[in-house]
């Protein structure tokens, strides 16, 4: 019963999105058309507390896809899928 709620407690911690904070850093960044997507798996380190995957059209006019991660005393960095 331990591992299992341990298991529940780290997977609360590790699987959450701030979709506005995303939404914000996208669009401060000239990214327009922006689509949330939930949670973006793998794409961020380890020390982010957030890691929101989305699709938008980036400043130069390309349709783009990616996530922005971040933390609680950190800035957003935009990471774009290649």
């Amino acid at each position: 019963m331990k591992k299992t709620l341990l298991a529940a407690l780290f997977l609360s911690l590790t699987a959450c999105t701030d979709p506005d904070s995303a939404r914000k850093a996208l669009e401060v960044n000239g990214y327009t058309n922006i689509q949330i997507r939930g949670y973006a798996g793998l794409m961020c380190s380890k020390d982010d507390t957030y890691s929101t995957k989305f699709t938008a059209i980036s400043p130069a006019g390309h349709s783009v896809s990616g996530a922005v991660c971040s933390g609680l005393l950190k800035a957003a960095t935009i990471r774009i899928d290649v």
